[in-house]
């Protein structure tokens, strides 16, 4: 006795009709017949009565009916509770993303997660890293991607590093250093910047090294936007320190070139809170992102 044969005498039992039990079952009306009646030999006893108008139970079918239901209800109640043990049936995870995630490919990491956990909800908050730092410590996220640099950052957090590229000064076409091949940021000292809002990663290293070399970098927009900053740039109206990769992707024409003495680098780090058990759907997740193919070094 077959359990695809019980799946298949319970849906002749409710139908009372072949061709609509086999296309309940999906699959040809014949194969469903012969099933039956393989089941039937199997007894031993005939369960069905079957005329040219309609198909009835017999006593013996009606008993058979009855221990089925209970094994298949038996069968995908467990299959329920393993999945909701695993956590991927209805689980969720919330994701924190730095705004300028350079080379990571969080979208290709994201698809092939959904494709392998489809139940899986994902959501994803973008935001500072240190205030997705923060985020991290109190629970609010499961894991992040960021872009720390100081130890007052990592406190509390299990840390790996997952990608890295050199940052790289954004310049409009015509500016007189846009044929360079790499600057350093001193040379910048009288022009106008166009930066992320203080406690960004990228703005504390550009002032960082222009403190160093004597200047304070005058700013002349705001913005948590990669996209908006570069069209700042390309219309002339400041340069920019940005991640190799987001100076090279399409979008508004910028010129990018590359900084020396110091070179600055943007890191990509998987965080998550210290010492923090996982449910089964955040683990899954982070043991993916952990395999490193969707991060790369530049």
């Amino acid at each position: 006795m077959e359990l695809r044969q019980l799946r298949y005498l319970v849906a002749l039992a409710d139908e009372r009709h072949f061709t609509r039990a086999a296309a309940r079952e999906r699959i040809a009306q014949p194969a469903l017949s012969q099933q039956i009646r393989k089941l039937e030999h199997e007894v031993g006893l005939p369960l069905f009565d079957r005329t040219t108008r309609h198909v009835s139970l017999t006593e013996a079918g009606a008993l058979l009916t009855v221990r089925a239901r209970r094994v298949l209800a038996e069968l995908d109640d467990a299959s329920a509770e393993l999945q909701q043990l695993t956590g991927l049936m209805g689980g969720e995870v919330t994701i924190g993303l730095t705004q300028t995630p350079g080379p990571l490919d969080l979208l290709g990491l994201l698809t092939e997660f959904h494709a392998r956990h489809p139940a899986v909800k994902l959501t994803v908050r973008e935001d500072l890293s240190t205030t997705l730092a923060d985020a991290l410590r109190a629970d609010a996220l499961e894991l992040a991607f960021l872009s720390i640099v100081d130890d007052v950052d990592r406190r509390g957090l299990e840390t790996r590093p997952l990608a890295s590229e050199p940052l790289v000064a954004v310049l409009p076409a015509g500016h007189r250093l846009a044929s360079r091949r790499r600057l350093r940021l001193e040379e910048l000292r009288d022009e106008e910047f166009v930066a992320f809002p203080p406690g960004a990663t990228i703005r504390d290293a550009v002032h960082r090294v222009a403190a160093d070399a004597g200047f304070a970098p005058r700013i002349a927009f705001e913005t948590r936007d990669v996209a908006r900053t570069r069209a700042i740039v390309a219309a002339g109206l400041g340069v920019a320190v940005l991640p190799r990769s987001d100076a090279l992707a399409s979008g508004p024409p910028v010129v990018p070139v590359a900084l020396h003495r110091p070179t600055l680098t943007h890191d990509i780090t998987l965080c998550w809170r210290e010492g923090r058990r996982h449910p089964p759907a955040a683990r899954a997740l982070l043991e993916q992102a952990l395999g490193g193919r969707h991060a790369t070094r530049a």
